[in-house]
């Protein structure tokens, strides 16, 4: 296996409603919900940097797909990462997040590390850490 990740998928609990958080709120590009035609189909992809794709799914639909049961959610299962080039940049865009009506689980502030961070949720509770890392500054290739 080649150490590559090409998509994510979030499981949601209302796609409309986190579908307007990734788009209207936060900015990303998207073709909006494809794949309605089927049932346990529906889903929204979005194009981000480097040609990763973000999707979101019911989480009972994608229950269905690895045919496994619905368990409940937990925020700390993992995080997804978002590197700014500068500490002003990551206030922008907690503020950004705030508006767009994520939860502020901690409020941006120096690290131990070096750096300066904060994190946010989505509507379903992912966790998204938003991050200053002298060491991991981001290739905008915007």
């Amino acid at each position: 296996m080649k150490p590559r990740i090409s998509l994510i998928t979030l499981g949601v609990d209302d796609l409309e409603r986190s579908l307007r958080f990734y788009h209207d709120g936060l900015g990303f590009p998207t073709q909006g919900i494809v794949g309605q035609e089927f049932e346990h189909g529906a889903v929204a992809f979005f194009d981000l940097n480097g040609g990763l794709k973000l999707a979101l799914f019911a989480r009972k639909n994608i229950a269905h797909d690895a045919g496994l049961p619905v368990h409940p959610s937990s925020a700390t299962e993992f995080t997804l990462g978002h590197n700014v080039s500068a500490e002003a940049e990551v206030d922008a865009v907690m503020a950004q997040a705030r508006q767009a009506g994520a939860v502020i689980a901690k409020p941006a502030g120096k690290t131990f590390w070096g750096g300066y961070a904060g994190y946010f949720q989505d509507p379903d509770g992912h966790l998204w850490e938003v991050a200053y890392n002298p060491q991991l500054l981001p290739q905008d290739d915007a």
